[in-house]
């Protein structure tokens, strides 16, 4: 009878063996074997010689050693001894089962024999040859180890559950969440990452969240432990689990990232934009709809139409007939005085020029340099023109600088964490999974490159696809900060292929920028593993300054941006102050803005920023300062765009003027 007992546990056993993992439970394991004897009818376990028929010591062995075994069965636990059998072993194979279960898990199943137990032995009696069954197993490779590798293996895994239990039970639904809408409005440094992890983590959280009981939740744990990757189960030890620790305890939000961006990001990073939560902007869209301010957040490219000649300081003559119509400034125009012509090129301050020059001169051009580039700008208007103010000023109407975002690499450089505001830069760019490098020999002899990034005064700070190709948009960039600090002589900056991965989009791309001027060095041929390409030599004295001695041939990047191309003169079709100083206002720092015309932002421009809000929006500025990345406007050939330079910032622009006189000027800001 004991045999068939034998089989259903054998068979249990071979269906437990399918699961993801076989557990332990915390048992007595002296206690299991005295109620395995004591769980029999009586008169079902007769003495039979000084013991009981079923006291042996090949039972005794199995029991204490597998009888703990369960595994997990849609969230249940379901042990070795859960079968139905003949009469005479199920109130024991019954009590076996709920004691067993009644444990919590202890941990996975490893047990240093593949064999459990004895199969049958064999005892010669004057009758004959008795044959004795007993419990027995053989274990599949996976739950078998050496004994020296249980105990890591044992606590290497107890500690996975640990962690992933107290990660479960302390980070909320609504944090996880938090942080994962700051990756998706690119809020959080190199955030992209992480994001399966969030993802993951937040799935398992919400099934953790509906389980009632403590031993259920534990139950999930084991039964997930097994299955979930390692960034997962432990994400409360890696440093985005920090920043999901941090919010959860209720620190503030600014300081949770900021505490996340100290540990991952360079020391140069800035966050693109504001930290924003659900309830935020739900406040924010409560006060906005309060303020009757809803349609004014919608904007659009201004045009010569929308401003009035009062809000001008010089116009042209198409632009003065779309404004006024008047026909008296067409007969004015003609009444010109005789030209002269000044070839020499005058200086002259921004606040002269306006008070005298302007007022006698008929046309404008402009040189646009490339260190203009980060000065176009354009005007915007809102959509409905009879919505209420939301700025600090009077009037509706606002701008948006273009910045730094005018050059692929330099932008490529940015988001990489790297600095692009130095006296002088030097930045590779290159377009498949290759390691290239890129090396600065300074006067003394001293390099930087990726074994040694920084110097006395430069530093290498983007270094990537070293080790494996991470990325088919790479770049690297050295970056002088102060040039007082850098030593006077010749810079010598080459690339070398440090591991050639691809044959295909070969190449690269070098700028070196220096007094507001890119200069650019091509190289389209494949270089070969550990070649070493030759890119410029920079020559560096405190009285001249940098000079580019070219390896390389170079260009100062001519490029066409928004219809004018660099280093031409275009016409001037309207010169303003900026609308926060319009009809006599003075609200914050004054731009000069030269209109262009033919110059179209052939993109979306920003609305609004949170500095031109009035104080009553101060309070959710964090929202509007998102909303303001997102409420552009729509392209549109038809607009007001040009140059524009602020009061507080040094710079300069050549122009022609011609009126009374004709005259090459620099304007000075």
């Amino acid at each position: 009878m004991f045999s068939e007992y034998k089989i259903e546990v054998q068979k249990q056993f071979n269906k437990m063996k399918n699961c993801d993992a076989i557990y332990r439970t915390k048992i007595d394991k002296d206690k299991i074997w005295n109620l395995y004897l004591s769980s029999f009818r009586e008169g079902a376990n007769p003495k039979f010689r000084e013991r009981t028929e079923h006291d042996c010591s090949c039972c005794k062995q199995f029991i204490r050693a597998v009888g703990d075994m369960v595994v997990i069965i849609n969230g249940k636990l379901e042990s070795l001894w859960d079968v139905k059998t003949i009469d005479t072993y199920q109130p024991v194979t019954d009590a076996l089962s709920e004691y067993v279960k009644s444990k919590p898990i202890e941990n996975i199943f490893l047990h240093y024999e593949s064999k459990v137990g004895t199969d049958k032995n064999y005892e010669k009696t004057e009758t004959g040859v008795l044959t004795w069954e007993h419990f027995y197993l053989e274990l599949p490779d996976k739950m078998v180890a050496k004994k020296t590798d249980i105990g890591p293996r044992l606590s290497d895994f107890r500690s996975t559950y640990d962690v992933m239990l107290r990660s479960l039970n302390e980070i909320s639904i609504e944090t996880v969440e938090t942080v994962l809408e700051l990756i998706a409005q690119n809020s959080l440094y190199r955030g992209e990452e992480h994001k399966f992890v969030l993802e993951s983590f937040l799935k398992l959280k919400k099934e953790f969240n509906k389980l009632k009981s403590n031993a259920e939740k534990e139950i999930f744990c084991w039964s997930k432990a097994i299955s979930t990757p390692i960034s997962v189960s432990r994400i409360r030890n890696t440093v985005i689990g920090s920043l999901l620790v941090d919010l959860s305890e209720g620190k503030d939000l600014e300081e949770a990232v900021k505490s996340f961006e100290s540990k991952v990001a360079p020391t140069n990073y800035k966050r693109p934009t504001a930290l924003i939560t659900k309830s935020m902007i739900e406040n924010a869209q409560k006060k906005i709809e309060e303020l009757g301010l809803t349609t004014s957040l919608e904007r659009r490219y201004a045009t010569i139409e929308d401003i009035t000649i009062n809000n001008v300081l010089f116009a042209d003559r198409d632009a003065k007939k779309k404004m006024t119509g008047n026909v008296f400034d067409d007969i004015s125009d003609s009444l010109a005085e005789k030209t002269q012509n000044f070839d020499k090129i005058e200086e002259i301050n921004i606040e002269k020029f306006m008070k005298d020059v302007l007022p006698k001169v008929n046309s404008i051009e402009v040189l646009f340099e490339n260190k203009h580039s980060n000065n176009l700008v354009s005007l915007i208007a809102p959509v409905n023109k009879n919505c209420k103010h939301m700025f600090k000023w009077t009037n509706n109407f606002s701008w948006s600088y273009m910045g730094d975002l005018t050059d692929s690499i330099k932008e490529r450089v940015k988001s990489a964490g790297g600095n692009v505001n130095g006296d002088l830069r030097c930045s590779l760019s290159w377009f498949n999974h290759d390691d290239l490098d890129l090396h600065m020999i300074e006067p003394d002899k001293f390099e930087i490159y990726y074994g040694r990034k920084t110097s006395r005064s430069g530093i290498l700070d983007v270094d990537m696809n070293a080790g494996r190709g991470t990325t088919r948009s790479p770049v690297e960039n050295i970056v002088y900060i102060d040039k007082h600090k850098m030593k006077e002589g010749i810079y010598d900056l080459f690339v070398h292929q440090f591991a050639k991965r691809e044959t295909i989009d070969v190449g690269f791309e070098v700028e070196v920028e220096f007094d507001n001027i890119i200069h650019l060095f091509s190289y389209s041929k494949s270089i070969r593993q550990n070649e070493i390409i030759k890119v410029a030599q920079i020559k560096y004295t405190t009285k001249e300054g940098f000079k580019i001695l070219k390896y390389l041939p170079s260009s100062q990047s001519v490029k066409e941006v928004w219809g004018i191309k660099t280093q031409g003169f275009y016409r001037v079709s309207t010169i303003m102050n900026s609308p926060n100083h319009w009809d006599g206002m003075s609200v914050g720092n004054k731009h000069y803005f030269f209109m262009i015309d033919g110059c179209i932002n052939d993109g979306k421009a920003r609305g609004f920023y949170n500095e031109f809000l009035n104080e009553e929006l101060n309070s959710h500025r964090k929202v509007l300062e998102v909303v303001g990345s997102k409420m552009k406007t729509e392209e549109s050939q038809n607009q007001l765009s040009g140059l524009g330079f602020s009061s507080t910032q040094r710079n300069s622009i050549i122009c022609r003027v011609k009126g009374s006189f004709n005259r090459n000027l620099k304007i000075i800001f």
